[in-house]
């Protein structure tokens, strides 16, 4: 069951589960507010909840809307991407065939068919990408599966707005934002054992910091790290 709270200018989207504690959320990149309540709370009930935390609310939003942001990437020669946490100088070579892309120490080649606009150059980086997500994420989880005691059905990745990651506990699968091929490997880590975990607590319990400081001491350094670091435009 769910439902959303309007408090001014503030959208809390509320769910109702079999949990013991009301657990409120500022998801990053942009802001977006989720709360999760136990079952049969009173819809007044949570709306007041809400109201006493307008204010920390705010202070989370304003925290991410100071975040630095990626000016929008043209995808043209000597422009910076970054990758695993590292500045790259972009170099833009044209010519028949199909596109792809090659990686030394400094650079990003990225070989495209002459004319070729900004969007299909973003495509090709994306897709690429995503190739070197696939390279590690398995690894990643089968790191951490023994360690967890959990058992992950599948991954899949793709471009989300307001999450690093997410997890479908029912399915077992998990779900990872590709913006995370740009961030150091150690926080891509996080990401993954934190979506794992969700697999043993679906919620953002007491039982789920419990188990990320358990398994995973330096996650709340990591997750500051994390969202500190550029966004995507």
């Amino acid at each position: 069951m769910t439902d959303v709270i309007e408090l001014g200018d503030i959208t809390i989207s509320v769910t109702f589960k079999a949990i013991m504690n009301v657990h409120l959320t500022v998801h990053p990149p942009d802001g977006q507010v989720s709360l999760v309540a136990p079952l049969g709370t009173r819809p007044e009930v949570v709306r007041a909840y809400a109201i006493t935390r307008l204010g920390w609310i705010r202070q989370q939003q304003a925290t991410l809307g100071a975040q630095a942001r990626e000016t929008p990437r043209q995808y043209v020669e000597r422009e910076s991407h970054y990758l695993w946490g590292r500045r790259h100088l972009l170099n833009v070579v044209e010519g028949e065939g199909k596109a792809f892309v090659t990686l030394d120490h400094k650079r990003i080649t990225l070989h495209v068919r002459p004319g070729s606009d900004a969007a299909k150059r973003a495509e090709v980086l994306h897709e690429w990408r995503k190739r070197l997500l696939h390279d590690v994420v398995p690894g990643l989880i089968a790191k951490w599966q023994p360690r967890l005691g959990v058992q992950v059905s599948g991954y899949f990745l793709q471009r989300m707005k307001t999450q690093w990651g997410s997890c479908n506990h029912a399915a077992g699968n998990i779900r990872l934002n590709t913006e995370l091929v740009k961030k150091p490997k150690d926080l891509l880590e996080y990401v993954v054992v934190h979506e794992m975990a969700h697999l043993l607590e679906p919620t953002h319990s007491e039982r789920f910091a419990a188990l990320l400081d358990l398994h995973y001491p330096t996650w709340r350094e990591a997750r500051a790290e994390l969202n500190e670091l550029p966004l995507a435009s």
